[in-house]
């Protein structure tokens, strides 16, 4: 079996870097990389920069177009499909005037994972995705992830998933990513892991038990999902807990605790002295100060309701001695999420460096300075994954496809 990788929703490349890493063969036949209503598309720009464009079966350039225009057929064949994707509502019905079929909400881009792989079927696909996937929507806790695990079933996939905290396996930022690793049921690796019991396979033997080793895990729960996906979205709620298996039908799921591994300080990434931009001037601090600390403000709701909202503080300056919180795409802006570091040259208070935000997740220095600005630079390592956890994967990966035929 080949090592060939298709990359949808790509950013600036973690997943390909994390397997680059690996320097075990990976090669990638085809990647999407479109941000809706950007002028510029300076992620897909990154990518270019870095790895080159990739034709499709046609001949054709479309890694840049939005992927619900593509036609999935003309995607290269590849044995591994990843992307990160957005938890967006994954809500369906069946099409107006038909009882066949599914219609998801348009926009919705686990549609387009979902055709892919009824296109290519690849057998074997990771993916990534926040954390609240697991309990999203709030009324219907656990359907949205319920629909996903459906379309998998029925596409003759079994799952596995773990949430991640990177901080905890040596990574130096504390982000929660809920992994997806999903192969055919008639793959050897799908044919030998059918006879394992579920317990044993999110404790030591499945792939995420082996990237990601835990200390325990407690009771498994059980629930049979059904085949009609309409149904699932209609009526499906479940507490998925932070790991899990889908087979046949039949999903498993367990708390884990995850084995602490050394991390990467915070500290260790900064820099020195650095630019004067960088640096929060006097005239802001107040501000800052206001924003990181606690607070009590009296609010009331569009029919007239008064509540207190209130909210604790968070450490200002960030401290250099645990690893930094986790990074979103507003980094760098007034922001109360936004890390303020004290410079080890300087010891003046400032904002992370683009370089810094890159080291963060895992990605080489100067990674995005391919002329984007810097509050894209800030944006696109905000909506990134940690490279070291999609490379600690692969290495599992990597023993899974040599047992292939």
């Amino acid at each position: 079996m080949q090592k060939t990788i298709c990359e949808l929703f790509a950013g600036v490349g973690g997943f390909r870097l994390g397997f680059d890493e690996l320097g075990s063969g990976w090669k990638t036949t085809w990647f999407s990389q479109w941000e809706p209503g950007a002028k510029t598309q300076w992620a897909h720009e990154c990518y270019v920069h870095h790895y080159g464009d990739s034709i499709d079966a046609n001949g054709e350039y479309h890694t840049g177009d939005d992927i619900g225009t593509v036609d999935k057929r003309a995607i290269p064949d590849h044995t591994l499909l990843v992307g990160g994707f957005p938890c967006q509502d994954y809500s369906v019905a069946h099409p107006l005037g038909s009882s066949k079929g599914i219609e998801g909400k348009k926009g919705v881009l686990w549609w387009q994972i979902r055709d892919t792989l009824i296109a290519k079927k690849p057998p074997f696909c990771l993916l990534e995705n926040v954390d609240r996937l697991l309990k999203s929507p709030a009324k219907q806790r656990g359907r949205d992830f319920g629909v996903i695990l459906a379309c998998l079933n029925e596409l003759g996939y079994s799952a596995e998933w773990r949430v991640v905290n990177a901080a905890q396996y040596g990574a130096a930022q504390r982000r929660r990513r809920v992994f997806i690793f999903a192969y055919k049921n008639d793959t050897v690796y799908g044919a030998k892991i059918a006879n394992t019991e579920a317990g044993l396979i999110l404790s030591e033997t499945g792939l995420m038990a082996k990237a990601f080793p835990i200390t325990e895990a407690g009771p498994l729960s059980e629930r049979e999902i059904n085949t009609d996906i309409v149904d699932v979205s209609d009526h499906f709620k479940f507490l998925f807990e932070n790991a899990g298996y889908l087979h046949n039908g039949m999903i498993y799921t367990t708390h884990i605790t995850e084995k602490e591994e050394a991390a990467t300080l915070l500290g260790s990434v900064l820099q020195k002295n650095v630019d004067e931009k960088y640096y929060i001037p006097g005239d802001k601090m107040a501000k800052w100060t206001y924003l990181k600390g606690a607070k009590k403000v009296p609010r009331k709701t569009a029919n007239g309701h008064e509540y207190v909202f209130s909210e604790g503080p968070i450490a200002f300056p960030d401290p250099w001695d645990r690893p930094g919180r986790t990074m979103l795409t507003s980094e760098s802006t007034l922001n109360r999420s936004t890390h303020v570091v004290s410079d080890p040259g300087t010891g003046r208070l400032r904002l992370l460096t683009p370089i810094e935000t890159e080291r963060l997740q895992g990605f080489r220095d100067d990674w995005t300075n391919t002329g984007m600005p810097d509050r894209m630079r800030y944006f696109c390592m905000g909506n990134a994954l940690v490279v070291p956890m999609i490379t600690r994967m692969g290495k599992v990966l990597d023993t899974i496809i040599t047992g292939e035929k």
